[in-house]
């Protein structure tokens, strides 16, 4: 078999080895793996939150995940190595696969989804989305979402910056549906509009008749009509960051 063709052939079974490692390692924060064929062998990247659960002791899991591939697989000189998430609440696939092993165990689905959604905004996320679709806690299948923050579905933004993955969680009362969106950071366009939006926000308004200050336009033409009922037709009704003209 020549070179290239082995590498086509490590092409096609890589989902193929990917689903063997989320099979074997799902409850130990698995999130993805990377895989690379070499001439020598294969080198396995496998990025959990819990590595040393992963690895054994001693190297003893590896090890036996490494003669696996080899005989499932056909693999060759197979060498792994495990790093570790920094942060695995801003990894959707992580959180999908806790809540799958937490209802799985019975836990009861609201609290999963609220927990985890606060996990995910504590760990500075921008915006999350939970959404569990099965019977939940009744006979009929319905839809249950945990969402906070500002998250986008569409366009080349989603594409970028949200994170997004779904999985089953099979329990006694039937199949559950889990999808989970993240959304890590803001496009640069988005950050531009929020600091002109607070930059607005923080500007004062000030009564030209007291000084008194408000921070909305709305409030300070009540304080005007109340307070001085006199003025029917202001100079200058709104004055922005400045003192009443005299």
């Amino acid at each position: 078999m020549s070179l290239k063709t082995k590498f086509i052939e490590m092409n096609v079974r890589r989902p193929e080895i990917e689903e063997f490692l989320r099979s074997q390692f799902e409850k130990y924060g698995y999130s993805h793996a990377e895989i690379r064929k070499t001439h020598t062998g294969v080198d396995i990247i496998i990025y959990a939150s819990k590595p040393g659960l992963i690895i054994g002791r001693g190297g003893k899991n590896i090890n036996e995940i490494a003669d696996k591939l080899k005989e499932e697989f056909g693999l060759g000189n197979v060498r792994i190595d495990v790093q570790e998430v920094e942060n695995p609440y801003l990894n959707s696939r992580i959180v999908a696969e806790e809540i799958k092993v937490a209802l799985e165990r019975g836990l009861n689905f609201r609290r999963v989804g609220n927990v985890m959604l606060r996990k995910v905004m504590e760990s500075g996320a921008i915006g999350c989305e939970i959404r569990l679709s099965g019977k939940l806690g009744s006979a009929k299948a319905r839809v249950q979402r945990f969402y906070e923050g500002y998250l986008k579905y569409s366009g080349n933004t989603a594409k970028e910056y949200v994170d997004y993955t779904k999985t089953i969680a099979i329990t006694k009362a039937g199949v559950i549906g889990i999808k989970v969106r993240i959304m890590k950071e803001f496009p640069e366009a988005k950050i531009k509009e929020v600091k002109e939006v607070k930059k607005e926000e923080s500007k004062e308004l000030v009564c030209p008749y007291c000084g008194k200050k408000y921070d909305n336009e709305r409030s300070l033409k009540i304080h005007i009509g109340q307070k001085h009922p006199e003025a029917s037709q202001p100079k200058e009704e709104v004055k922005k960051n400045g003192n009443p003209e005299k």
